[in-house]
C-alpha cells in the first residue's frame, strides 16, 4: 500500500523538511575514525616536543623509551607515500651517530674518571696541541659518558625522523605562512630529499633483482649509487621546473619602507625567539627572563609575519583543517617535553644519572608518564589513506 505525503488544511500536500538535527555522540566518533590524514605541523610539533623531552635527559633507559615510543607512532600510523619509508634509515643514522661518539671518546681523552678499562698506546702531540691527547688510558667513565651523549643526540634524530616519515612534506607547504613561502618551499624541498632517496634506493634495487643483478660489495654498491643519485637529480629538476611553472617565488613590486620594516620586525622576534627558547631549555638561566623573552620574540615574529604575508599573492586549495585529531596530536608532544621539564625540577638525579661514582640509571613516574604520552598519538590518531595514486604515480595522501 503506498504511502502519501501529509496533507494541509486547503487539501495541498505538504512539504517534507529535511532532517536538519545535528550528528548525534556515535555518528560523530565515527566520523573522528575514518582514515584521513592529520595535520602535518600537528606531528612536527609531536616531534619537536619529543626532541625536547630527549634534549633534557642522559637517561639511557628514558632515551630509548622515547625512540620506542616515536617508533610504535610511525609503525601504527604512517602510510604507503615514499616519506613514509625513510624511519629505518633514521634509526641507522642513530645508531652511526652513538659508535662515531662513543669512538670520538676513545681517540680524544678517554682517561677522565678512576676506572680504567684498558689502555692504549699514546701518541705524543706537539706543543701547540697542549690539552688535546690521541688514544691512552680508557676509562668506562669516559665510555658512558659518549654512549649517553651519542644516545641523546640519535634520539633526538630519530624523534625528527619521525615527523619526517608522518607528515606530508606537500601539505606542510600549504600550511607555510605566506610570510615564510619561500623559505617554507626551500626547507620542504631540502626535507623531502632523505626520504625520496630511500625510495629510489628501493627502487633501484628492485630494478636490479628483476634483470637478474643479485651481485654484493664493491661492484653493487656503485650500481646502486650511481642510478640514486642520477634519480634525484632528475627528480630535483623536475620539481624546479613545476615550481618554476607556477610561479614559486614570485612577487609584485612593494615599497622599501614596508620591506625595512617587515625585515626588522621579522629578525627582532626570530632573535628574540631563540634567546627565550635557549633561556627555557637551559637548567641554569632565571626563570623570569625566560618566558617573557620568549613571548616579546613571538609576538615581534608575529607581526612580522602578518606584515610580510601582506605582500605575498599566494592562495591555497583545500587548505588543511586543524581538527581535534591534530590537537591531541600536538598536545601529546607538548605534554612528554613538558613533564620532562616538570622532572627535571623535581628529581634532576634521575635524568642524568651519576658517572663518578658509577650509578645504574632508574626512571621515576614523570618520565615514565611522558613516555607513554609520547606513544598516546599511536591510538588516538586516526589511520592515514592507503593505497592513493597521484599524478605522477607515487603512492600519496589526497591532493
Amino acid at each position: 500500500m503506498a504511502t502519501t505525503a501529509p496533507l494541509t488544511r486547503s487539501g495541498t500536500p505538504r512539504a517534507r523538511t529535511p532532517n536538519t538535527r545535528p550528528p548525534g555522540r556515535a555518528s560523530r566518533l565515527q566520523a573522528y575514525w575514518l582514515p584521513r590524514p592529520v595535520h602535518p605541523i600537528a606531528w612536527w610539533a609531536w616531534a619537536l616536543g619529543l626532541s625536547v623531552a630527549a634534549s633534557r635527559t642522559t637517561n639511557p633507559l628514558i632515551l630509548m623509551l622515547l625512540i620506542a615510543a616515536a617508533g610504535y607512532v610511525v609503525v601504527s600510523r604512517r602510510g604507503d607515500a615514499p616519506w613514509s619509508r625513510s624511519f629505518s634509515l633514521y634509526l641507522t643514522l642513530g645508531a652511526v651517530i652513538v659508535v662515531i661518539r662513543v669512538f670520538y671518546r676513545i681517540v680524544f681523552g678517554g682517561g677522565d674518571g678512576s676506572d680504567v678499562l684498558f689502555v692504549l698506546p699514546e701518541i705524543p702531540l706537539p706543543q701547540w696541541a697542549a690539552g688535546i691527547r690521541l688514544f691512552g688510558t680508557v676509562t668506562s667513565q669516559s665510555l658512558l659518558g659518549g654512549l649517553y651523549d651519542g644516545i641523546r643526540l640519535a634520539a633526538m634524530v630519530i624523534c625528527l625522523g619521525a615527523a619526517n616519515a608522518l607528515a606530508n612534506p606537500k601539505r606542510l607547504l600549504k600550511s607555510v605562512p605566506s610570510a615564510l613561502y619561500d623559505l617554507g618551499t626551500a626547507l620542504v624541498v631540502a626535507v623531502s630529499v632523505f626520504p625520496q632517496l630511500a625510495d629510489s634506493v628501493l627502487r633501484v634495487r628492485r630494478a636490479r633483482r628483476l634483470r637478474g643483478g643479485s651481485g654484493r660489495g664493491r661492484h653493487a654498491f656503485h650500481a646502486i649509487v650511481v642510478p640514486v643519485l642520477v634519480d634525484a637529480l632528475d627528480r630535483s629538476l623536475m620539481l624546479a621546473a613545476a615550481m618554476d611553472s607556477r610561479g614559486y617565488g614570485r612577487h609584485g613590486r612593494t615599497p622599501s619602507r614596508t620591506r625595512t620594516v617587515t625585515g626588522l620586525l621579522t629578525i627582532l622576534g626570530l632573535f628574540g625567539v631563540c634567546i627565550g627558547v635557549y633561556n627555557v631549555l637551559d637548567g641554569t638561566a632565571p626563570a623570569v627572563l625566560a618566558l617573557p623573552t620568549l613571548l616579546l620574540g613571538l609576538a615581534l615574529g608575529c607581526s612580522g609575519f602578518v606584515v610580510a604575508g601582506r605582500r605575498v599573492g599566494a592562495t591555497r586549495y583545500r587548505p588543511d583543517r586543524f581538527d581535534l585529531a591534530a590537537c591531541l596530536v600536538m598536545l601529546c608532544g607538548i605534554g612528554t617535553g613538558a613533564l620532562l621539564l616538570l622532572a627535571v625540577r623535581v628529581d634532576p638525579s634521575s635524568l642524568n644519572p651519576s658517572l663518578e661514582p658509577l650509578q645504574w640509571p632508574t626512571i621515576t613516574t614523570l618520565p615514565l608518564l611522558a613516555v607513554l604520552v609520547a606513544a598516546f598519538p599511536g591510538v588516538i590518531a586516526p589511520r592515514p589513506v592507503l593505497g592513493l595514486v597521484d599524478a605522477t604515480g607515487a603512492h600519496g595522501d589526497r591532493p
